[in-house]
């Protein structure tokens, strides 16, 4: 690795170390949000599973007084953004539209926050995590409760019934086509869970997950001088590498050791380890 790059590398490094102690802090606070497993074949039931599309943005979580993400870390925004919202907690995606999860995530990791940016933001409302009812009734209870701030930017999840799973692949593949990501199911009989639960699926062309970026391993050949491969660790301990999916400027400027990255794959190894996984995008929460 040449010497500029390992430098780069290592300013990265003592910069992530000096904000352990911060982000520490702020995932000890992290609320507890329910989180969606991948869709498998036949899981679908009618009548039982309410769909909406799945919005290509950040996690927001409204706890009655702050914007937070999904891990804790205070999200700054214009004070206009969240006046009149309600005292009690609210579950959504911080969205700027169908392609734009850059422009989203620009906005919710700025330290000042861009009054234009937000101006194009919504915060899509999916859930109310503090109340005590199945989802049929949390779900009927959204709209009311997001009609009383009375303000464009903060709207409700649309959710709907399909007859059977052809009809939900149709919806899938015609989100897709307009640039959207995927669609959600969730089940009407569940609970908020504040876990990974199969009460919430997730229905994409592809599956993806999130991984903790632990080592940077250096590229050879072309790559010769940057970096090759990300190291990654799964939730579970084990390690894989993302090499597919690598942009010139991610191998110039790699992710940060402790930075969550998202990345796809199709389907699992004998091991259970991903198959054909390739970097996506770093997750800006």
């Amino acid at each position: 690795m040449s010497p500029p790059v390992a430098l780069s590398l290592l300013v990265v490094a003592l910069q992530v170390g000096v904000l352990q102690v911060g982000v520490a802090q702020a995932v000890a606070a992290a609320p507890a949000v329910m989180l969606a497993q991948p869709y498998r074949a036949g899981a679908f039931q009618p009548g039982l599973h309410w769909v909406s599309e799945k919005y290509d943005g950040v996690r927001g979580y409204w706890d009655g007084q702050r914007l937070l993400t999904r891990h804790g870390h205070p999200i700054r925004v214009p004070a206009w953004f969240t006046s009149g919202w309600p005292q009690r907690a609210m579950d959504g995606e911080l969205w700027a539209g169908r392609g734009r999860f850059t422009a989203a995530a620009s906005a919710v990791a700025a330290e000042v926050p861009d009054d234009a940016a937000w101006r194009e933001m919504r915060f899509m409302v999916f859930d109310l995590p503090d109340e005590p009812a199945d989802f049929d009734h949390r779900r009927e209870a959204i709209l009311p409760l997001v009609r009383t701030v009375g303000t464009p930017w903060i709207e409700a999840v649309v959710h709907g019934r399909v007859a059977d799973e052809a009809e939900l692949h149709r919806l899938m593949r015609r989100v897709v086509a307009v640039n959207g990501e995927g669609l959600v199911l969730h089940r009407g009989d569940a609970l908020y869970q504040r876990n990974r639960s199969d009460a919430l699926l997730k229905l994409k062309p592809q599956d993806d997950a999130e991984a903790r970026v632990v080592g940077h391993l250096p590229g050879e050949g072309k790559y010769a001088g940057q970096v090759g491969a990300l190291l990654v660790e799964l939730p579970d301990g084990r390690r894989l590498r993302l090499g597919s999916g690598l942009k010139d400027a991610d191998r110039r400027r790699p992710p940060p050791i402790g930075a969550t990255v998202t990345y796809r794959y199709r389907g699992f190894h004998e091991s259970g380890l991903p198959r054909f996984a390739s970097f996506l995008r770093v997750r800006p929460d």
